[in-house]
């Protein structure tokens, strides 16, 4: 393509235009930070190392490294304390939150973008692969919102001509400011590991240090054979069937 893929949650629809992000749910694939894109969306304003905001979303097949993290004996015995009976793994990211460039992440729900139905069962860990910061862009969380339910789905939408993109569709009325209080600062160490229920309200905000927070995270869901169907709607839809937790 003649441009550069960027990944901005407050740009999430555009994303639905972008056939780089769709084909990104089988693949290894390379998004950038808005900041670190000049005027013209083809060239890089600093070093292409530091320009990087994340790789996704197929690392966790894809890669040898993040395959034996992902499916790991660790990570499967923490999907079954937790209930997880046939667990589906359809995404992992890599996020690297570069020094002074590195993003907002806004406050938002997983199952947004993970939707299982007729009930969510999106699962979330987020592996620190560096210290994570106040500083430079720790995990911010409000405790207990995961109650409050799914607020919204990142659906595909048609146009008149056909056209896909996506859109926010409401399921529910937007919480009240009381509700989305107070926000909790989740900083953690290099090795540390935090589980993320995937209605809980979570967000980063921009790391504006000169030191990055890379993480690494990895996102299941429950098997159909427990009644969560992926929705056709979402915005990962691949011809493979996802890779499953305990047989790999």
């Amino acid at each position: 393509q003649d441009y550069l893929s960027v990944f901005s949650t407050d740009e999430a629809g555009n994303l639905g235009r972008d056939t780089y992000f769709f084909d990104s749910a089988d693949r290894i694939s390379f998004f950038c930070e808005p900041k670190a894109v000049a005027d013209d969306g083809k060239s890089l304003v600093n070093a292409k190392h530091l320009c990087i905001n994340k790789v996704g979303h197929a690392l966790h097949e894809k890669d040898e490294v993040f395959h034996q993290l992902s499916f790991s004996d660790k990570v499967k015995n923490v999907s079954k304390s937790l209930g997880y009976k046939h667990t589906v793994v359809p995404q992992s990211m890599y996020i690297f939150k570069q020094p002074f460039v590195g993003g907002e992440v806004t406050l938002h729900q997983d199952s947004t973008f993970l939707y299982t139905a007729p009930r969510q069962s999106c699962l979330g860990m987020w592996f620190a692969l560096e210290d994570a910061t106040e500083e430079n862009g720790c995990l911010w969380a409000v405790p207990g919102s995961h109650k409050l339910g799914t607020e919204t789905h990142f659906a595909r939408e048609k146009d008149e001509k056909g056209r896909v993109s996506m859109g926010f569709r409401r399921l529910r009325p937007a919480p009240s400011e009381v509700q989305l209080t107070p926000l909790c600062a989740l900083p953690m160490k290099k090795g540390d590991m935090v589980l993320i229920h995937g209605d809980l309200y979570h967000m980063s905000k921009e790391n504006t240090s000169p030191k990055s927070r890379h993480s690494y995270q990895l996102h299941m869901v429950e098997g159909p054979e427990e009644g969560c169907i992926w929705s056709a709607l979402n915005w990962m839809q691949r011809d493979s069937e996802f890779p499953r937790l305990y047989e790999q």
